[in-house]
């Protein structure tokens, strides 16, 4: 029987140096060389899915401090990086979670890197400079912000949740998600939407909400995090007996857990509609 090769503590030490310190340098690149008459310097998925000189400039430093460091390693980045890579470790970046709160002015967004080896994710580390903080985790060594170890809410009924969610940017998928966020909130304590999935999902683990859901994501929105959510002991996930993935990502305390991946499935949250089905 085939089995993948163990990820070493020395190497999973290794490269949680190596993201913190790219991270901290995309982030302070961010922050500090934004420009005041920022603007969009191309689109994705649809008009209002943006990209901007500083998404590619921050993408080109991180890619580049690994390269240097590390080349025989894949990568895979949102702005355009993609190398398979000999090493069995892969680098998923998104240098900038959150684009379209940059673009605006506003705290919420964040640099993400994951690191896999042989597919799985080792290391997370999200930075979120306009917080002054940085989340990281190790698989197996619990997830931190700084130097303080983070834990994910109590228990708590499903009434007196907070829950995170976002919406896409293709318009018939935002219908959908709003008719599901309409059949989600009488049911819980009040929805927030942030604007950076990496942010929301270090937010359930640092305990600030108590679930997070959305569909849409891809790979590099959601490696880092999701592994900082469960080393806090978050439970995460997509529809039920799946792995979170860009059909449905959900991440939550335990019991909440327990009671919202329920409500998404009936509510169809991993899907965009009936055209759909």
């Amino acid at each position: 029987m085939r089995r993948d090769p163990v990820v070493t503590e020395e190497l999973k030490q290794e490269l949680l140096e190596l993201a913190l310190a790219a991270a901290r340098q995309a982030g302070e690149l961010l922050r500090d060389g934004r420009p005041a008459d920022l603007a969009v310097a191309a689109v994705k998925t649809s008009p209002i899915d943006v990209v901007t000189e500083m998404d590619l400039a921050a993408e080109k430093l991180i890619t580049g401090f690994l390269a240097e460091r590390r080349p025989a390693d894949g990568l895979l980045g949102e702005e355009g990086a993609s190398t398979a890579g000999t090493t069995g470790v892969r680098w998923v970046i998104d240098p900038l979670d959150g684009t379209v709160n940059y673009l605006y002015g506003l705290p919420s967004w964040g640099v993400s890197i994951a690191a896999e080896y042989h597919g799985e994710a080792v290391v997370g580390v999200v930075e979120a400079p306009m917080r002054g903080e940085t989340y990281h985790a190790v698989a197996g060594g619990g997830a931190w912000i700084g130097d303080r170890r983070l834990a994910c809410r109590a228990p708590a009924p499903l009434d007196q949740a907070l829950v995170a969610t976002g919406f896409g940017y293709l318009q018939s998928r935002r219908a959908h998600q709003a008719e599901v966020a309409a059949r989600i909130i009488p049911r819980v304590r009040d929805i927030r939407r942030g604007g950076s999935a990496a942010v929301d999902l270090c937010d359930v683990a640092a305990g600030r909400l108590d679930g997070y859901y959305e569909r849409g994501l891809n790979p590099w929105d959601l490696a880092a995090g999701d592994l900082i959510a469960r080393e806090a002991g978050a439970l995460t996930g997509g529809r039920p007996g799946q792995r979170a993935s860009g059909e449905l990502v959900l991440a939550a305390s335990p019991s909440v857990f327990a009671s919202l991946q329920p409500l998404l499935e009936e509510a169809g949250a991993w899907h965009d509609g009936d055209a759909a089905l």
